[in-house]
This record gives C-alpha cells, structure tokens and sequence, in this order.
C-alpha cells in the first residue's frame, strides 16, 4: 500500500501491518508480509510527515519508487499526440500511476493492494476513478475522518499525523490544496451528514450535489444489463 504520510494511510498501513503479524502468528507462515510503498513525484514538500508515519506502521518491508519519470513521461506521450494535459489531468495521472505501481508490487510478490477510500471520500467521490479508487481492499470504507482519527489515537499514533491537514496534493500548480478548500465543505459537516446529525442546508447541499455528480466513480463499468440511467 501506498504510504503519503496522512490520516488514512496511515491507519490502513498500521491496521495491515497489526494484521499480517497476526496472521504470520496463526499460521506459522512468515510469507505474509506487509509491504508500505512511498511513491512521491519527485521531492515531496512534506516527506518528513511520510517518515513519521512510516516510523509508526513499522511495515515489514518499504520501498520508495519515485514515479515522476513515468508520469511526466505519459504527459510528453501525450502531448506529442495533441492531447493538451490540465494540471487537473496530470495530478489524475499521478493518482493511476501510483496504483499502477501498487499493482505491479502486488504481482511481483502474489499480493493483494489495499485502498484508503472512507465514508467522507466515498459519499463525496473525492478520490481518482481507477486511481486511489482502485484497490482489493478498503479497510476503513465505512469509518469518516473523525472516526478514523480516534481510531489512531487510540493506536497510539502521534497526534501530528491524525491532526494534519488533509490533502490529495496532485496538481502542481496548487500544492497542499486542502480537501475542504477542494470541495467546499467540511470534513466536520460531511461527518455530521453520515452521521445523520443536522448541518446547515447549503453544505447538506454541497454534498449531495457531490455525490450525484460522482455516481459513476462508484459503479464498476456499465453494461447493458445495468440500470445506472433509470
């Protein structure tokens, strides 16, 4: 799994590593082994936040693979093409590029690749289609930003880590864009909401506007057996 170095990974990556030590303990087989990936695009800004997470997960295995060269490597492919690339478009690309490394770690050692999508991301559809989207396992699907912050408390994690701004930080041309800023509403409403606790009626508004315009995010590819268009 990837590890960026905020809230969600971190939980998945130290509610994985506690679950593979389990397993290798059950079974007696020491083939389980968790495998945290940085993958930052070129120098990451906040690289010293992915450190103390890493040092919290305490992963069996870690790996860094930077994947600026394949990602800008794409984006001359496709210019070269005539398709004109937005920085919105590029930081998509990071998000797949990710996954596609996730993937080919997976393949190499008969893995399985575990996501970080949670209640707030999911309702929103704050996360890349086939990107960060794209995973075997969701962990945390049903728990919202608060909930996942107690849970790392509880864990013992560092409050640095579960307090720190969250940030998809893909488009170059606004790092550490916060999600809130993003999308326009809370993470405090958007839990409220799934929490059913009353909000104000422009960001109930909000979210229900995000999640009807990110339907097809969670619907695996349509077919003409679906009923998606009713």
């Amino acid at each position: 799994m990837g590890i960026s170095g905020g809230q969600d990974s971190s939980l998945v990556g130290r509610l994985a590593q506690l679950a593979i030590e389990e397993m290798r303990e059950e079974t007696g087989d020491s083939n389980y082994q968790f495998i945290a990936i940085r993958l930052p695009y070129g120098v990451q800004a906040d690289e010293e936040d992915a450190q103390r997470a890493l040092k919290f997960i305490h992963p069996d295995q870690s790996l860094v693979v930077n994947i600026k060269a394949a990602v800008d490597g794409q984006v001359a492919a496709l210019e070269d093409a005539g398709v004109v690339v937005s920085d919105f478009n590029k930081g998509n690309i990071k998000a797949r590029q990710r996954m596609i490394t996730q993937y080919a770690v997976a393949g190499d050692t008969k893995g399985a690749v575990l996501g970080t999508d949670h209640a707030a991301e999911n309702i929103t559809g704050f996360f890349t289609k086939f990107g960060d989207g794209g995973a075997d396992l969701v962990p945390i699907f049903r728990l919202n930003k608060h909930q996942g912050k107690m849970l790392l408390a509880e864990l013992g994690a560092d409050s640095v880590i579960y307090e720190k701004i969250p940030t998809a930080d893909l488009e170059d041309g606004k790092p550490g864009l916060a999600d809130e800023v993003a999308l326009g509403v809370t993470y405090q409403d958007i839990d409220n909401y799934t929490e059913g606790k009353k909000i104000s009626d422009e960001a109930k508004e909000k979210i229900e506007g995000w999640y009807l315009k990110t339907e097809h995010k969670r619907h695996l590819p349509i077919t003409i057996f679906d009923d998606f268009w009713k």
